[in-house]
């Protein structure tokens, strides 16, 4: 199986994450050779060995995505949205539909409430439509609502990132709508084709929705909505985080006024948004390829540092920083306890680079 391939089956191996897919490549140097390694990694993770599918159904994957007009986008490519590799937990790969080059348009992500008003529709659409001529893309995750708003008032400059596979409609009523943005403009999804939306993919699509964006813009969200989560999302990964004032009797706009009292920047226009993303000087424009920081790659514990590391470990998610530090182990030996333990279900990692102990 060439490379892509054997990515493919690494990244669709059940109990294997973005964050890992990462640890493994830096590690084993392939996909082929992280492939060969997982039963030996499991087993001292203490844990059932995860079965990577099969090769005639990862090719069977790669048929249907051609099929539909689609191409997988593996982290790495030179297609790959330079802005989404910067995040530490960046999908491996991705299924896109469209022109890939709206990805390199100053990106701006304007999500909201899904219940919105017929005023804060009416202005998203307007806003979005603004931020397009003036050169933006403009990016949400089409469902009612704002999103739907936010595609529709930027036409074909816009990038639809969806929960489910890329040839699910979701919800049915955007179907027509998810088709035309495909056809005229980008649609991206992290899911394979075929698979249904379920709740726990949208905190995964809102990461991307954040992370492919310079900035984060709320149109009106509840307490606890998905639309905080994305700006929640856009704050760690050190993005801009923008929000449109509404009315204190309006339970819909409690989460903008909230994010604006905790420091994100209060709009009323397109040009607010593109000041706050486009640089001072227009000769920094150009955003330099960030490779982030770069740990170093996993390297074998002991069975006393393996012990050490699991006995700090607990249900209270906590930062892999602050395990090396109590550990007193070095940061790669504490990346691959951390590896073997998610690669036997044991681990679950959480946002801002922290994990806990998987039940």
């Amino acid at each position: 199986m060439d490379d892509a391939g054997a990515r493919l089956r690494l990244i669709r191996t059940p109990s294997i994450g973005p964050v890992g897919y990462r640890q493994l490549l830096a590690r084993f140097g392939s996909a082929a050779v992280a492939l060969d390694a997982l039963p030996d990694l499991a087993r001292r993770g203490g844990g059932r060995v995860p079965e990577p599918p099969s090769i005639a159904a990862v090719d069977r994957e790669r048929r249907l995505v051609e099929a539909l007009g689609a191409r997988l986008l593996f982290l790495g490519d030179p297609d790959y949205p330079a802005l989404l590799a910067e995040i530490d937990n960046a999908p491996a790969v991705l299924t896109a539909r469209g022109d890939l080059s709206l990805a390199r348009r100053t990106p701006v992500a304007l999500v909201g409430a899904r219940n919105a008003s017929a005023a804060a529709c009416r202005f998203a659409r307007s806003l979005a439509h603004d931020l397009a001529v003036d050169g933006a893309t403009v990016i949400s995750g089409l469902a009612r609502g704002i999103d739907t708003a936010a595609h529709e008032g930027a036409c074909n400059t816009t990038i639809a990132v969806i929960a489910g596979g890329i040839d699910v409609a979701y919800p049915p009523e955007n179907a027509a709508l998810q088709e035309r943005i495909a056809a005229e403009a980008l649609l991206i999804a992290e899911m394979p084709p075929g698979t249904e939306p379920r709740a726990r993919h949208f905190p995964h699509r809102n990461r991307i929705i954040a992370g492919l964006a310079l900035g984060t813009l709320v149109v009106e969200a509840a307490p606890r909505s998905d639309s905080l989560i994305t700006a929640r999302l856009a704050g760690e990964q050190g993005r801009e985080v923008m929000a449109v004032p509404g009315h204190p009797s309006d339970p819909r706009a409690q989460g903008c006024n909230t994010l604006i009292r905790d420091g994100a920047t209060l709009i009323q226009t397109a040009a607010d948004v593109l000041e706050q993303i486009r640089p001072i000087d227009a000769r920094a424009a150009v955003r330099a390829p960030a490779g982030g920081w770069g740990a170093p790659p996993p390297e074998d514990a002991s069975d006393a540092e393996r012990a050490r590391i699991e006995r700090l470990l607990g249900p209270v998610p906590v930062a892999v920083d602050e395990l090396v530090r109590q550990a007193d182990c070095a940061p790669a030996v504490v990346q691959m306890v951390l590896l073997e333990m998610e690669l036997a279900g044991r681990l679950e990692r959480h946002a801002g680079g922290r994990v806990s102990h998987a039940g």
